[in-house]
């Protein structure tokens, strides 16, 4: 090869690797909570949302936090995840571990003893909260996140991915709660709304706290245990990230 040859070669080499840097998505994320039904739902559109979302979240190098369950909608973003090379995270009480969890278990799974204690360890480990379609135990997580970012517990992003408007009633009820002065037209922009995984996680990105807290968090917990679990919700990243190293199994102690 002579010199003209080899100029060119590496003019080529530097070109795709330009291509590759401006294609490569750097998210303000490390992860991030998905919740989902274990179902998958009357309609194809609702998993084919679950996978969709699974390969943005890859796209844009975000780890996975969710419910553990490897059926439904969260079987489906799971593995979409975990296929695409990135970590996935399930927090799961041991009770539900027979019913949610079928067959090979994926990523990283993280017996928990309760509820209230899966919903703080996702929490923990998140940098910000999804909640594709799913049934009461969705919604109850969806609004204690929302609820904990109204009393200033955290800052982090709530998206809601609304597939064919699956949840619009719920934003009318919402709607209804502002005119009815139950919740705060600035209370209302904790939700943030997309149709498409791409669309919301954009948005996602974009994402500052609009809306005025409701007084100190800490009038609303009662007991020194749950304010040092507050003060870990709060947390940087980079201590969630350090604490769930140490946590890894096989982790040196």
């Amino acid at each position: 090869m002579d010199a003209a040859e080899h100029h060119v070669e590496e003019t080529k080499e530097e070109e795709a690797a330009q291509v590759m840097e401006t294609t490569t998505a750097h998210s303000r994320f490390g992860r991030i909570c998905v919740f989902c039904g274990s179902s998958q739902g009357k309609k194809k559109s609702y998993q084919d949302a679950a996978v969709e979302l699974g390969e943005e979240l890859v796209s844009r190098n975000i780890d996975l936090v969710y419910g553990g369950g490897s059926v439904g909608l969260m079987g489906l973003v799971s593995r979409a995840v975990y296929n695409g090379g990135r970590h996935v995270m399930g927090v799961i009480p041991k009770t539900l571990m027979p019913r949610e969890i079928t067959g090979e278990t994926v990523g990283e799974v993280k017996a928990v003893a309760g509820m209230h204690q899966r919903k703080a360890e996702m929490a923990r480990q998140s940098d910000a909260f999804i909640a594709l379609p799913g049934g009461y135990g969705t919604l109850e997580e969806l609004l204690e996140v929302i609820t904990w970012a109204q009393l200033g517990i955290h800052d982090k992003p709530v998206g809601l991915l609304n597939v064919n408007g699956y949840y619009n009633s719920l934003l009318s009820f919402i709607d209804k709660a502002v005119e009815e002065e139950f919740i705060s037209p600035t209370a209302r922009h904790i939700v943030v709304l997309a149709p498409t995984p791409k669309e919301l996680l954009d948005k996602l990105e974009e994402y500052s706290p609009r809306h005025e807290k409701l007084g100190r968090a800490e009038d609303e917990v009662g007991d020194g245990a749950a304010d040092e679990q507050l003060q870990e919700l709060r947390g940087p990243a980079g201590a969630q990230a350090q604490r769930w190293e140490a946590d890894r199994p096989g982790a040196e102690s």
